[in-house]
């Protein structure tokens, strides 16, 4: 198999910025290169991380994708660099796309990584901001495709935050035709230009489906998935919201709800017994670790898409 089409967009900042053709091309790659029948590599190539919030899975798989792709990778740690001194997003852009071949950046405002783009003239990829995490949306829709084949009867009930996840999983629901429902607790729903996007992309409107019923999202579906109820910087927070989320909880009750073949995803870290219980977690209805397994396999695979 060749090497993976260059994506038309340079960045990958959205889960948008692949099309329908480009984001099955990505997904293909990553099965093949996680069933070894794929081996691209790109020598002499750096990827430079820019981290402004702790990280494992993402850290550790885009550093381990770019080692077996025989690529390096540079950490850029805010606190041992100038960019924690308050060194100006243009210049740290420019200087940086005179040593390094791609970027990945995770941080706290979607228009600080737009900022990065603009002025670097390498791609940047979008390891998370607070309006999305597309990397990770990736993995998840390789993990449903993995189980059951397509996308065609796929129903995803998301119960939780609309955070940055949820809005990604939204997009890609959009672009691929997938019912999604959303759960969360009023005044928590996605964020309402992420979901005016979806509804202009999507071509039946009903397949988006934002309630503050986490039962009735799960009626039905076959993809229950849910993340932490507060995100990195939420912290203050967390007194409040756990009080507020009180009943969405992926349980028993809400998993003999969903139709008899579902399987549960969790994009990590999870605090058993808030968003999900343990029994869930560790039920053979997880997926949970083939999911986060699965980030690796799609950034390898991002990574020669921008770089080949």
């Amino acid at each position: 198999m060749s090497n993976p089409i260059k994506l038309e967009s340079k960045n990958f900042l959205s889960s948008l910025d692949t099309s329908y053709e480009e984001f099955f091309r990505i997904l293909e790659f990553a099965k093949n290169i996680k069933n070894k029948h794929l081996n691209i590599q790109l020598k002499d190539k750096v990827l430079g991380l820019i981290f402004d919030k702790s990280s494992t899975r993402t850290r550790v798989s885009f550093q381990v994708a770019m080692s077996r792709l025989g690529g390096t990778t540079v950490d850029l740690n805010p606190t041992t660099s100038q960019i924690g001194r308050g060194e100006q997003i243009r210049d740290t852009a420019r200087v940086l796309s005179r040593y390094c071949d791609v970027l990945a950046i995770r941080t706290f405002k979607q228009s600080d990584l737009e900022e990065y783009a603009k002025w670097s003239t390498k791609p940047v990829i979008n390891a998370l901001t607070d309006l999305e995490h597309p990397c990770q949306a990736l993995a998840d829709y390789m993990t449903i495709k993995e189980e059951f084949k397509d996308f065609k009867n796929v129903v995803l009930a998301f119960i939780g935050d609309g955070n940055n996840v949820a809005n990604s999983l939204i997009l890609y629901g959009a672009l691929l035709g997938i019912e999604v429902r959303i759960a969360c607790p009023k005044g928590y729903e996605p964020n309402t230009l992420v979901v005016d996007k979806a509804m202009q992309i999507y071509k039946n409107k009903n397949l988006l489906n934002i309630s503050n019923d986490p039962y009735s999202a799960v009626t039905g579906a076959n993809v229950l998935y849910t993340d932490v109820w507060s995100s990195m910087g939420e912290e203050n927070k967390k007194e409040k919201k756990d009080k507020e989320f009180k009943g969405f909880t992926l349980d028993t009750k809400l998993l003999n709800n969903a139709n008899k073949e579902s399987i549960v995803l969790h994009c990590l870290p999870a605090y058993r017994g808030k968003e999900i219980t343990d029994e869930i977690f560790e039920s053979k209805n997880s997926r949970i670790f083939e999911q986060a397994e699965n980030r690796l396999h799609v950034q390898q695979s991002l990574l020669a898409a921008l770089l080949s």
